[in-house]
C-alpha cells in the first residue's frame, strides 16, 4: 500500500454552511467532486492530490484520505478491527502520530476513550511488527489518524492536514473577536465581487476581510504561510512533490492593475495591527488603511464595487442601544454614498440588522463559532431608482 499513489475517497471537511464555497474552490483547482454535504466535499484521489488541496484551499478545515470502512458496535470492536490493519505501511519507523475523532455512538460518552482504543490498536500493531513502541501524543505536528464513527458505522482516515486549514497562518495580531480566516474567505466568495473592482471594508478590525480579499484577488494561497502538514509525516512522503506544488504557489500569483481595497477602523491601534497582519500576508501594498469613523471612508466613484462591513453583534461586545444607531448609520451611508455598489453586512444579530432600513435581496446563512449569522446583500442603485425598505423576515 502506498497512500501517495493509491486512489481512495478524499473527504474535505469545512464548517457548516461553507460547503458551496468549498466546492467552488475544489472545482477551480480542477477536481471533480463526487458529492457535497453539509460540512464538506468528497472526491477521489491520492495523498499526492491531498498535498495540492492542502496548499490551496481557503474554506476547508481538514483533508482526510480514506483508509478503511467497517462496522463497530463498541470501542473494543474498534480496537480489534484496527489491530489487523497494516499501519506499518502508513506510519514510518521513527514517526510520531496522534489520533482525532468524530464520534456519535450510544456506547461512548467521551470521544477520548474512542481515541484511546484507536491509539492502543495502532501502538500494539506497530510494536508487534517492529519491536518498538511508536511515539504518540495529542499534538497534531506529526502524522494524524482520524476516526469517524456514527452508530455502528466506522471509517478510518489519514488526516493529511494536521492543524486546521481554517487558520491561514499570517495573522499575528488577532484583535478583539476576530473572524476566522476561512469564514472571511467564504463570505467573500458569497458576494458578487469580481476581484477587480473596489472592495471597501470599514470597521476592518484586525484586517482579516480586507486581507483575504487581497489574497483572493491576486491568487495568493494559504500554503504560502505554512510549512508543516500531517502528510509530511507519512511513510512514502517525497519532499520533491511537495516542493513542486509549493513552487506553484508563487508562480500563480497574479497582478490586478488598478485594484483598490480600502480598509478603515475608528481605532488607530486596530488599523496599525491590521497593517502588520497585511505585511505578514504580503499584501500591505494592496490595501489602503486609514483610521476614522466608517462614514468618512472613501467610496470610489464610477465603479460597481463592493461595500463589506462586519459590525459588532451585541453578543460579546458593544451596547445594543449604541449598536442600533450604528446599524442605522450603516444603512444611511450605503443609501447616500454607495450607489452602484453591492453592500454586504455580516451580522449575528438579525434584530439589529432590521435597523439598517433597507431590504436585503439575499440573506446568506453562515455560522461563526456557535452563532447563527447572515451575510446580508443590498443592491444599491445609482440615481433615482427607489431603494426598498426592509420588512420583518
Amino acid at each position: 500500500m502506498n497512500v501517495f499513489t493509491d486512489s481512495s475517497t478524499i473527504t474535505i471537511t469545512c464548517p457548516k454552511r461553507f460547503a458551496p464555497y468549498l466546492e467552488q474552490e475544489v472545482r477551480e483547482l480542477g477536481f471533480t467532486p463526487e458529492g457535497t454535504f453539509v460540512t464538506g466535499v468528497r472526491l477521489k484521489g491520492t495523498v499526492n492530490d491531498c498535498i495540492r488541496l492542502n496548499l490551496n484551499l481557503r474554506c476547508a478545515s481538514q483533508v482526510l484520505y480514506g483508509l478503511h470502512l467497517f462496522d463497530a458496535v463498541t470501542a473494543d470492536d474498534i480496537y480489534t478491527e484496527l489491530l489487523r490493519y497494516p499501519w506499518e505501511d502508513i506510519l514510518p519507523d521513527d514517526g510520531h502520530f496522534s489520533v482525532s475523532s468524530n464520534v456519535n455512538n450510544p456506547t461512548i460518552n467521551n470521544s477520548m476513550y474512542a481515541n484511546l482504543r484507536v491509539k492502543d490498536a495502532v501502538v500494539d500493531r506497530l510494536r508487534s511488527k517492529r519491536g518498538v513502541r511508536p511515539s504518540t501524543g495529542s499534538s497534531l505536528t506529526g502524522a494524524v489518524i482520524h476516526l469517524f464513527w456514527k452508530n455502528e458505522h466506522a471509517e478510518m482516515f489519514v488526516d493529511t492536514s494536521g492543524d486546521s486549514l481554517g487558520r491561514h497562518g499570517y495573522r499575528k495580531i488577532p484583535g478583539t473577536a476576530p473572524m476566522l480566516e476561512a469564514l472571511a474567505s467564504a463570505t467573500i466568495y458569497a458576494t458578487r465581487w469580481d476581484r477587480r473592482s473596489p472592495f471597501v471594508n470599514p470597521m476592518c478590525g484586525s484586517g482579516t476581510i480586507a486581507i483575504e480579499a487581497a489574497l483572493i484577488a491576486t491568487n495568493r494561497r494559504p500554503g504560502l504561510f505554512r510549512n508543516n502538514y500531517a502528510f509530511m509525516h507519512l511513510k512514502g512522503y517525497e519532499v520533491s512533490i511537495y516542493q513542486r506544488e509549493d513552487a506553484k504557489l508563487e508562480e500563480q500569483i497574479i497582478e490586478v492593475p488598478g485594484l483598490r481595497i480600502i480598509a478603515t477602523d475608528i481605532s488607530a491601534r486596530a488599523v496599525e495591527n491590521a497593517r502588520k497582519n497585511a505585511i505578514a500576508a504580503g499584501v500591505s501594498n494592496l490595501i489602503e488603511f486609514s483610521a476614522g469613523d466608517f462614514a468618512d471612508t472613501e467610496i470610489p466613484k464610477d465603479a460597481a464595487g463592493v461595500f463589506f462591513v462586519n459590525p459588532e453583534y451585541g453578543e460579546r461586545m458593544g451596547e445594543l442601544t449604541e449598536l442600533e444607531e450604528t446599524y442605522r448609520r450603516i444603512g444611511d451611508f450605503m443609501k447616500q454614498h454607495c450607489g452602484g455598489y453591492f453592500g454586504y453586512v455580516f451580522t449575528g444579530n438579525l434584530e439589529l440588522a432590521k435597523k439598517i432600513g433597507l431590504k436585503a435581496n439575499r440573506r446568506i446563512e453562515f455560522y461563526t463559532a456557535t452563532l447563527d449569522c447572515r451575510l446580508l446583500e443590498y443592491e444599491l442603485y445609482s440615481g433615482s431608482r427607489a431603494i426598498k425598505k426592509d420588512t420583518v423576515q
